[in-house]
């Protein structure tokens, strides 16, 4: 790795702990909201990651092994800093700067898409539930965005790439960002299959992101 100013080695090894924490948080958060949520939900499931080996199953997997790859191996250089040089650390973007603007959407986007969770209350489904929604909804921050939980996501692995510039987590930004947009489009029929004319009005009026 390019030989680092001292305040910019400061702010990489902030990011260690930081980043760390964060994502381990980020699965707790995650963990608890299901097993809290599917007590109350009559099929008891709300994780639908679509038909076995389609299209959808296939993306929803790829995006579940960066998140777990993800926290591997932001916890693992916590304790292990040298994993560093195995990242391919993009060393003009380790600047304290850019990184601590990347900690701030990362945290921003990830409490804004927890406050979109709490609003939704036990309706939330990660996926498309065969059976619902039983609502469109189109209050809070779903007037201004047909996908609020989408763009808030996706600021938060822009924001990851900025807090540790390098070649995994921009191949983490790249394939987060594919997988939210196909997962976008297949929600997207699902609704205007549910609440056809209503949600095409929709569409008319709200942009799709912002």
């Amino acid at each position: 790795m390019t030989h680092l100013s001292p305040l910019s080695a400061e702010v990489l090894a902030f990011s260690r702990l930081y980043l760390a924490a964060f994502f381990t948080f980020v699965a707790v958060f995650y963990t608890a909201r299901i097993i809290l949520i599917k007590p109350q939900v009559s099929s008891g499931e709300v994780i639908f990651p679509g038909q076995r080996f389609s299209a959808s199953w296939w993306n929803h997997m790829l995006f579940k092994s960066f998140r777990a790859a993800i926290w591997f191996i932001c916890v693992g250089r916590l304790f292990a800093p040298h994993w560093d040089q195995y990242l391919g650390i993009i060393a003009p973007l380790i600047q304290p700067l850019i990184q601590c603007l990347g900690f701030v959407l990362l945290t921003v986007g990830f409490a804004i898409t927890a406050v979109v969770h709490w609003k939704m209350g036990t309706i939330w489904r990660s996926g498309v539930d065969p059976r619902g929604p039983v609502r469109l909804i189109q209050t809070g921050l779903y007037r201004y965005s047909r996908n609020p939980m989408f763009v808030c996501v996706a600021l938060a692995q822009l924001g990851f790439f900025l807090a540790l510039p390098s070649v995994f987590t921009l191949v983490c930004l790249v394939i987060g960002w594919s997988t939210l947009y196909r997962q976008t489009l297949v929600e997207e029929h699902h609704l205007e299959q549910a609440f056809t004319q209503e949600y095409r009005h929709y569409k008319t009026t709200v942009r799709r992101w912002v």
